[in-house]
């Protein structure tokens, strides 16, 4: 499977409790709040948790966080999330930060997507992965247009921001039964 989850760009990886530091600066930073649902900070004690219950069985704990790390550097770039995990109707959310702006159009995110559709249908079994993205952000929806999903639906006013209301989109990929 270290093949599967590999491709000459990225690795994605199992978190490692070395990463509490970079995990601690990601999920604070409020500037990506809006994209993580997250309201509040999270302590290195909650992070560490997290790490720690990511050694249990995926179908346990519903989820699923990996880390992209660069082949080239060997440092992580951001991190890809299988979430809400439906084990009876095989389907499961994704999410993706690619943290800094100089690792952003550069493939990692295109690749860690890949390499998590290809684990999914493959090893997972699941039937479907879904994401939702703000109306706004147009460079996640070309990524994941990119890779087969679909616009499935429209859910007006669904995000408060601290000014206003934002639209998001629901994307949907079948598993095409080709993996």
């Amino acid at each position: 499977m270290a093949d599967l989850l590999q491709s000459e760009l990225i690795k994605l990886r199992a978190m490692e409790p070395e990463d509490i530091e970079i995990l601690y600066r990601w999920e604070n930073d409020t500037d990506i709040w809006k994209v993580s649902n997250t309201i509040a900070p999270f302590s290195k004690y909650v992070l560490r948790q997290f790490i720690e219950n990511q050694s249990r069985d995926i179908y346990e704990t519903r989820q699923l966080r990996l880390i992209i790390e660069s082949r080239t550097s060997g440092t992580p770039v951001g991190a890809i999330d299988l979430f809400d995990l439906d084990p009876y109707n095989l389907r499961a959310g994704v999410g993706i930060l690619i943290y800094d702006k100089n690792d952003q159009k550069r493939g990692f995110a295109s690749e860690a997507v890949a390499l998590l559709i290809r684990y999914c249908f493959q090893i997972l079994g699941l039937n479907q992965l879904y994401c939702n993205i703000p109306a706004d952000n147009i460079a996640s929806q070309a990524l994941f247009k990119s890779k087969g999903f679909r616009v499935i639906g429209l859910k007006k006013e669904w995000i408060k921001t601290t000014s206003d209301w934002q639209d998001e989109y629901m994307l949907q990929l079948l598993n095409p039964k080709k993996y």
